[in-house]
């Protein structure tokens, strides 16, 4: 992985921090090592400052309109298609099960992790240029995504001033394939239910689950 981000100009000194933004929380329990999971939480807000800078700077949209886009370009299909560009599948440590369902959720959460990676060992210019390399050719070919559901769910309650709380409900199954519901609850009502193999995945579920529910 690390001769792959050098071709883009990148230099990662850090080896065991890069191993860890790829490994899988089912390799971690195997072998008692951190995981992605904290780097791709800081990840995602890199990725969504950057890709709000260009649409901010390089369209003319309104507020509402560039949230749309955004998310259409920070979707996980949109980060699972920026991760096969660079091949980042092979690099992902899993556990033993999982080796045949390394799923797009998977490989988004990684991606987002590297980019974290990048952010903390090169800056901000540098996790920029790469992230913009990879999304604004699509951007420019007017490549569309699926929708974030989550963003488009947090602008409609934004724009009344309600609440928006994501609850587990469940968690099941072996660390390698696990299912999480979660609900989705707008002042504290419940509006909406998702099942995923991830949390992320199972709290997109339920926001569209009550984004359909609430544009009918």
């Amino acid at each position: 992985m690390i001769e792959k981000l050098k071709s883009y100009g990148i230099n990662i000194k850090d080896e065991k921090l890069l191993k860890t933004a790829l490994t899988h929380s089912s390799f971690s329990n195997e072998h008692n090592v951190d995981n992605y999971e904290r780097l791709e939480f800081l990840g995602d807000a890199v990725l969504e400052l950057v890709t709000s800078e260009y649409l901010f700077l390089n369209t003319s949209y309104k507020e509402g309109d560039m949230s749309k886009i955004r998310a259409s370009y920070v979707c996980e299909e949109a980060l699972d298609a920026y991760a096969k560009k660079i091949e980042l599948e092979k690099y992902i440590y899993v556990g033993h099960g999982q080796e045949k369902d390394v799923n797009a959720t998977i490989v988004a959460d990684v991606f987002e992790s590297v980019l974290a990676v990048i952010y903390l060992e090169c800056g901000l210019e540098v996790a920029k240029k790469f992230i913009l390399d990879l999304i604004v050719p699509y951007i420019e070919k007017h490549i569309q995504f699926k929708y974030d559901y989550k963003s488009l769910l947090q602008e409609m309650v934004q724009t009344d001033k309600r609440s928006l709380e994501y609850v587990l409900i469940s968690e099941e199954g072996p660390a390698h394939k696990k299912k999480f519901m979660v609900e989705v609850e707008i002042d504290g009502m419940i509006y909406g239910k998702g099942v995923g193999n991830s949390k992320k995945e199972a709290e997109q579920r339920a926001a569209k689950d009550a984004y359909q529910k609430s544009c009918k």
